[in-house]
């Protein structure tokens, strides 16, 4: 059944919500919709009191590494590390408590190019079972291509069902952002849910749009059950106001008998 993962987005060593985007080199035009005035081992802390076994910590760009590594020191073995992740990292990130790296951009040559020998490095260093793929996925006229540094860039990688067979073959899990929805709590991409949940052959968590909590009993219909998620801008931990955090406590103790309704 689907599940509720939690996430501490990190920005220049503060947790914040973002829309990821806005995200660029410069920082010009950058959207914030959240900064938490808590640092993020009180968000480990928390998740590791209420058992959330498989959430992630993403580093947004620099200025992160101490701020992650004391989440990850706050429930070991019990979140997942992305952003910036390649070879010569993986071991430390590892080593500070993370269950597992996420790696996105490292697989791409500059010009957007999948590039089959940086996976084969990624899996040397990290191992199959400590692997977590990051697809970001941007909507294009045939179905979704991966969008690479910071989003800013499409891919020639286009998200089919053999290329989730094929990239399955070489990690745990996969964590999906839904590129065009992520961080503006409008809704999910139902389609994207949809094709994941019948084609992905491993684990994997959906990010992106949530802005209700039955938005979750959605992913868990569209998907079958096979898609869990995350709650980034709409969640009251980070100032949301459309879930609430004991409520995906309860919804992950749930049946999961409840169909999805609509969103106030």
């Amino acid at each position: 059944m689907t599940r509720f993962r939690p996430c501490i987005d990190l920005h220049s060593g503060k947790v914040k919500q973002i829309v990821g985007s806005t995200l660029s080199d410069t920082g010009a035009g950058l959207k914030t919709n959240f900064v938490s005035d808590r640092d993020a081992a009180w968000y480990g802390e928390l998740y590791a009191h209420d058992q959330l076994i498989g959430g992630h910590v993403i580093m947004l760009g620099p200025h992160n590494e101490d701020a992650a590594k004391a989440a990850l020191g706050a429930f070991p073995g019990g979140m997942q590390l992305g952003g910036g992740i390649r070879p010569c990292n993986t071991e430390q990130y590892l080593t500070a408590g993370a269950s597992h790296v996420i790696v996105t951009s490292y697989l791409f040559e500059a010009d957007g190019s999948f590039s089959e020998s940086r996976l084969s490095k990624m899996v040397a260093a990290a191992g199959k079972d400590r692997l977590v793929i990051d697809l970001s996925c941007k909507a294009t006229g045939s179905g979704w291509a991966v969008a690479m540094n910071r989003w800013q860039t499409l891919t020639n990688l286009h998200v089919t069902p053999e290329t989730l067979k094929y990239l399955a073959a070489h990690c745990d899990e996969f964590l999906i952002h839904a590129v065009d929805v992520e961080g503006k709590c409008e809704g999910i991409d139902e389609d994207l849910v949809a094709f994941l949940g019948q084609h992905s052959p491993v684990a994997m968590t959906y990010a992106g749009g949530i802005h209700c909590l039955e938005d979750l009993y959605r992913i868990q219909e569209l998907s079958r059950g096979r898609v869990d998620a995350t709650v980034g801008s709409a969640l009251d931990l980070f100032g949301g106001t459309g879930v609430r955090y004991a409520d995906l406590l309860a919804f992950n103790h749930s049946s999961g008998s409840q169909t999805s309704g609509s969103c106030q």
